[in-house]
């Protein structure tokens, strides 16, 4: 259940992008906390909740590593990315699908051991594709590092089904010595 956002810095106007399905129902209470919020350029008024117990119980300080789950719309982490600063970080999680793009980079930690390092490369790999369903948007766009083995092949060639493209590139920039490409899929269709 990892959807989230990551951000450094203290700006508290942090783009966020949400749609509101026709399905759902929203709720919102206009008192003066959601104008306050809405003034003072916050995404909902929970804001305050989380000032409040931070000003009671010093909960953040400066460049505090957080994880704020369930996050979704946001406020939280605006309020949070303001007080850990630039050299802090907070990553958000929810379960709503929000994103049009995942892309991951992410390598083991390599022993030297080609058959060991293939399948850690292949547990990454087979991990973030568990987590598209969760994620991804339909329609959305995914690419991720591979490393070179005949287990990952079968495996990328069973998830062709879930994009309506996906393309392998190893990239002119990529060291000569190195296993490694990238697996692109376009339009993800769940």
């Amino acid at each position: 259940m990892l959807i989230g956002l990551a951000f450094r810095g203290s700006d508290k106007n942090i783009p966020l992008h949400f749609e509101i399905e026709n399905d759902v129902m929203t709720f919102k209470v206009k008192d003066h906390y959601f104008k306050k919020a809405k003034q003072e350029n916050f995404v909902a008024r929970s804001i305050y909740k989380l000032e409040e117990i931070d000003q009671k119980y010093h909960v953040l300080k400066k460049n505090d590593q957080v994880l704020d789950l369930g996050y979704y719309p946001g406020s939280w982490i605006q309020y949070s990315s303001n007080k850990v600063g630039a050299s802090g970080q907070v990553i958000g999680c929810d379960i709503q699908k929000f994103f049009d793009g995942v892309l991951s980079d992410m390598a083991p930690s390599t022993t030297g051991i080609k058959t060991v390092d293939q399948f850690k490369s292949l547990e990454l790999v087979e991990k973030v594709f568990d987590l598209l369903d969760k994620c991804l948007r339909p329609g959305g766009n995914f690419v991720i590092k591979v490393f070179e083995s005949q287990d990952a092949q079968e495996f990328l060639k069973s998830q062709r089904k879930r994009f309506k493209e996906l393309n392998y590139l190893r990239p002119k920039s990529t060291r000569s010595i190195s296993k490694e490409y990238f697996a692109i899929g376009k339009d993800f269709v769940c």
